[in-house]
């Protein structure tokens, strides 16, 4: 067994909210240092959803390998735990290949996956998640709270290492014990690598808040002259129902009831700049209680070439 094999695979991981520069970085990165490019975007696994989830162009594509893009159709399951196995796969492979890795992707419970293991005997409820998200909600800004609470009284060591503001996790601690009657901590360190398994530097983007709502208006203006309008009325022409999870995301459901008569093009279009605005700041409300995460601000000069050399030293 070579060193390589001996090795932890290094993961370049780019995050940072929406509209900020991800892919354009990683682009960049990948060029210069010939890496491969894995993608952690729920959206672009499915085939035909280009313009509205910001896909790269397949001339990009030609300059690097772009994997977990175009997976699957519109009306295919996909999921989180999908996503780890196939990307876990892909990493093992370029990680034999001697190639460099960059993660890069706006769906970071992906990330998260990749990064700290799937736990394979812990199953999930839609209806269970649902009733705890209404118990939350109907408590007002003290129902996180609460949940966090009733987590440390069944999982003190979940609770522990979950920050009180990332509900997601909470929910998903609470959903495991309620389903099996055992801690996520104790799955969790029965688990056989947990987090242990890739070398990994997090890069997290930022920029001041009206200049990314600048670039998110200049996305979807951007994404309207490419086409967006066209192609989703295309993805309905091949008969795939508006009611998919991929055509109810950001984007699609709007421009979904502008074909239907029930908004004008401009009130879609302001519609998708508002709910990508949203988005962009619950990513980074995500993304501040994320541990070992290295923050740059990416469009000044200085933070740029800091970034830059901050990766050089990683890739030595």
């Amino acid at each position: 067994m070579n060193s390589a094999e001996l090795a932890k695979p290094k993961l370049l991981v780019i995050l940072g909210p929406t509209a900020v520069g991800k892919s354009a970085l990683a682009l960049d990165i990948a060029r210069e240092y010939g890496a491969e490019i894995v993608s952690a975007d729920s959206l672009q696994v499915y085939k035909y959803l280009d313009i509205g989830t910001a896909k790269c162009s397949l001339e990009e594509r030609r300059l690097v390998t772009h994997h977990m893009i175009d997976l699957v159709e519109p009306d295919e399951e996909f999921n989180a735990g999908i996503y780890t196995k196939l990307a876990e796969g892909i990493i093992d492979e370029l990680h034999s290949a001697s190639k460099k890795i960059v993660v890069v992707g706006g769906t970071f419970l992906y990330v998260r996956l990749l990064l700290y293991g799937l736990i394979e005997r812990a199953p999930g409820s839609a209806e269970l998640r649902e009733d705890m998200r209404k118990e939350r909600d109907e408590a007002g800004a003290e129902g996180a709270g609460r949940m966090y609470e009733r987590l440390r009284s069944v999982d003190p060591a979940s609770a522990d290492n979950i920050h009180p503001n990332d509900y997601v996790r909470i929910e998903r601690a609470l959903e495991v014990y309620y389903l099996t009657g055992s801690r996520m901590s104790q799955l969790q360190s029965e688990h056989n690598y947990c987090g242990d398994r890739y070398d990994a530097l997090k890069i997290g983007l930022y920029d001041e808040r009206e200049r990314l709502r600048e670039r998110v208006g200049a996305r979807v203006e951007g994404m309207i002259e490419r086409g967006l309008v066209g192609e989703v009325k295309g993805l309905l022409e091949m008969g795939y129902s508006p009611r998919l999870k991929p055509l109810n995301s950001i984007g699609y459901k709007e421009i979904i009831s502008h074909l239907a008569g029930d908004i004008p093009l401009v009130r879609a279009i302001e519609l998708i700049e508002r709910n990508t605005n949203r988005l962009a700041k619950r990513q980074m409300t995500w993304l501040r209680v994320e541990r070992d995460m290295e923050w740059f601000r990416f469009h000044a000069e200085t933070e740029r070439s800091r970034l830059l050399k901050r990766v050089e030293e990683f890739w030595k």
